[in-house]
C-alpha cells in the first residue's frame, strides 16, 4: 500500500475508565473506528452484541446511537410521571421536541458534525468577568495575631 492509502494505527488506552458492556468508552472507540482509525478491537462491547448468541446486531447499535433508547424513555417518563418529563426534559419542551422526533433531531446533528466537524467558537468572558475561587485567601499577619488573639481571650473568657 502507498502511504497516503495506509490508515492511521491507534491502540485504545481505557485508563481508569470500567470496561463494562456498553460502557461510554466504546462508543468513542466506535466513532474512531467509523471516523477511519484503526484500532483492533471486538464487537463484543458494543451495544447490540447479544452474548448467548453471540451475534452483534448492528441495528440495534445504529438505533442506541440515534437516540431511540432515550425516545423510550421520554415516552415512559410520558405515561406514567408527567411531572418528571416536564421537569427532566423542559429544554426539549421549549424547543417543542417530542420522543418521535428524536431520530430526526439526532440525525440533523449528525449531518451538521460530518459538515463542519470544528469545534463551535468559544464566547469571551466580559472583562469584569471574575473566575470563582474555592482557595482559602491567605491571611495577612496582622490577621493572623488578631484571630489568635480573639481565639485566647474566648478561651479564657470560658474558664
Amino acid at each position: 500500500k502507498q502511504w497516503y492509502q495506509r490508515r492511521v494505527r491507534g491502540v485504545l488506552d481505557v485508563g481508569l475508565s470500567r470496561t463494562s458492556a456498553g460502557a461510554l468508552v466504546f462508543g468513542v472507540l466506535k466513532g474512531a473506528v467509523d471516523g477511519g482509525l484503526d484500532i483492533p478491537h471486538s464487537n463484543k462491547r458494543f451495544p447490540g452484541y447479544i452474548a448467548e448468541t453471540s451475534e452483534y446486531d448492528a441495528a440495534a447499535h445504529r438505533s442506541r446511537i440515534m437516540g431511540a433508547h432515550v425516545s423510550n424513555y421520554l415516552q415512559q417518563l410520558i405515561e406514567e410521571d408527567n411531572d418528571a418529563y416536564k421537569r427532566q426534559f423542559a429544554a426539549y419542551l421549549k424547543e417543542g421536541i417530542m420522543p418521535d422526533m428524536l431520530d430526526g433531531v439526532y440525525a440533523k446533528a449528525h449531518a451538521a458534525i460530518r459538515a463542519d466537524p470544528s469545534p463551535a467558537v468559544k464566547k469571551d468572558n466580559p472583562a469584569d468577568y471574575k473566575h470563582k475561587s474555592f482557595k482559602k485567601q491567605r491571611m495577612s499577619l496582622a490577621q493572623r495575631k488578631g484571630r489568635v488573639a480573639q481565639k485566647k481571650a474566648a478561651f479564657l473568657a470560658l474558664q
